[in-house]
């Protein structure tokens, strides 16, 4: 998936808004997006690469099956998130991810009233 085509199926996503975020006057910032004000994927200034909340099961799965294109996050890695390159990781694999750590991130009610993976 290319940057722009992660980005539309994140603002499909419902309720989710982009924020731009860690910008200033020599720095782009990071294409951010959340739900409710909640970060559940970060995408990198090049819209290449992001990373994505994930649980640590499914950081440790993603690692071991791409370990070419997918690494333990930097500084929230601990908490489950894991950084993947676009370019390495089949589409339906990172539409998973993204549905689920949406679904991860969202209140309790509407997760469940969306019915997606989570």
């Amino acid at each position: 998936m290319t940057g722009d085509e992660v980005r539309s199926f994140c603002l499909s996503l419902p309720e989710t808004t982009e924020k731009e975020t860690w910008a200033d006057d020599e720095n782009p910032g990071h294409p951010t997006f959340r739900i409710r004000d909640k970060i559940f994927v970060l995408m990198a200034v090049e819209e290449d690469s992001a990373s994505i909340r994930t649980s640590m099961a499914e950081q440790s799965d993603l690692i071991s099956a791409f370990p070419e294109s997918a690494r333990v996050a930097s500084y929230v890695g601990r908490f489950g998130w894991v950084t993947v390159d676009f370019d390495g990781i089949p589409e339906e694999v990172l539409r998973e991810v993204i549905s689920a750590a949406w679904a991860r991130t969202a209140p309790k009610k509407l997760a469940a009233a969306w019915g997606g993976p989570g």
